[in-house]
């Protein structure tokens, strides 16, 4: 059974039993080794100067400053300042850290900086496929703690590590300007691409399943916020639960429900994806909101949110494209209100 599969049908289980153990795990904390020894790889092809950039202490209060705008200055060594073989292992560090469907994304996010820089003619900020910062914090040991943050324009990824386990990956956030590439531009995503098409598309199938009676819940105001709430906050916002809970769906709704998380989990590799769903799971269908913002049609800026105890997924389309074109730039996060970066989040 694909693991897709598996969480769209999650949502529906969790009125009526457990999910067998048998679908959770596949690779049972083998990531976090596998980042360990590659972040011990990178580390090491670095020269005295660049490691200074590279590597700070975990404890530094730059570990948990983090934003997905573009930035003159940011924490880290850029890839542009590597050679090719310093790039390599930076890039099989970033490899590790995700899935194969998250390390795609990933890299074509850094790609799409080549159409805002065709588009926008040297007129807007700086855009560079290469402006993507690595940094390691403290020192990747099997039995130690140590973090990652790779982040530039619309990516910022955040770990800490544990004794090979990882205990933290949030925020994970990715981002799309365009959303769909509707220019040609050399060497870029060619036009059509949708780089994060899960991530729109399945929550607009399920709000155009809802019934007027769940549309009145699930449709928190007429206009769409412009951002996703707490950008570059150090901690995720704490606010009332909103939108329709879970146990208001219906079963083909619910599935839905458990395919649009799955959108997001599904960038991590899959013990991360599957410890995050096990904790929706065990949290309880009841615990569960759909929230919507805006219009109900795609080309008008709107949002949504889905949240539970442990996770909250934002997502937001309101903005233009480099071209003009409205609506077709998305940014979108995973958090954790328990606190992200490995730091429990202070109680209102």
């Amino acid at each position: 059974m694909k693991r897709q599969a598996v969480l769209a049908g999650v949502l529906v289980l969790m009125a009526v039993a457990a999910v067998s153990a048998r679908y959770l795990h596949v690779k049972s904390d083998s990531s976090g080794t596998e980042m360990t020894a590659a972040a011990e790889k990178y580390v090491a092809t670095l020269n005295d100067e660049q490691r200074a950039k590279a590597v700070m202490d975990f404890e530094t209060p730059q570990r948990v400053g983090w934003h997905f705008i573009p930035k003159d200055e940011r924490k880290g060594l850029p890839i542009k300042e590597m050679n090719d073989n310093q790039r390599k292992a930076a890039l099989a560090l970033l490899q590790s850290a995700l899935s194969e469907v998250g390390y795609g994304k990933a890299t074509k996010i850094m790609e799409l900086e080549k159409i805002l820089l065709a588009l926008e003619k040297g007129s807007g900020p700086l855009r560079d496929p290469q402006r993507y910062f690595f940094t390691v914090f403290g020192k990747p040991t099997d039995d130690g703690r140590w973090g990652l943050s790779v982040e530039g324009h619309h990516l910022s990824l955040n770990f800490v590590v544990e004794k090979g386990h990882v205990v933290s990956s949030t925020p994970t956030f990715f981002g799309a300007n365009p959303a769909t590439v509707k220019s040609e531009v050399e060497n870029a995503p060619p036009v059509g691409t949708r780089l994060l098409a899960d991530e729109e598309q399945i929550a607009f199938d399920l709000l155009g399943t809802l019934s007027a009676e769940q549309r009145k819940e699930a449709i928190i105001a007429a206009e769409a916020p412009r951002e996703i709430r707490a950008a570059g906050e150090a901690q995720p916002p704490q606010a009332d639960l909103e939108g329709i809970p879970a146990t208001k769906l219906t079963e083909s709704q619910k599935k839905m429900l458990g395919s649009l998380i799955d959108a997001y989990a599904r960038n991590l590799p899959d013990d991360v994806a599957d410890h995050r769903l096990e904790e929706i799971r065990e949290a309880g269908a009841d615990h569960i909101y759909f929230a919507w913002a805006g219009p109900d049609k795609p080309g008008i800026g709107h949002y949504y949110r889905v949240q539970g105890p442990n996770f909250l997924i934002e997502f937001v389309n309101t903005q233009p494209d480099a071209a003009g074109n409205p609506a077709n730039h998305i940014h979108c996060v995973w958090r954790d209100p328990r606190g992200d970066f490995a730091i429990p989040a202070k109680a209102n």
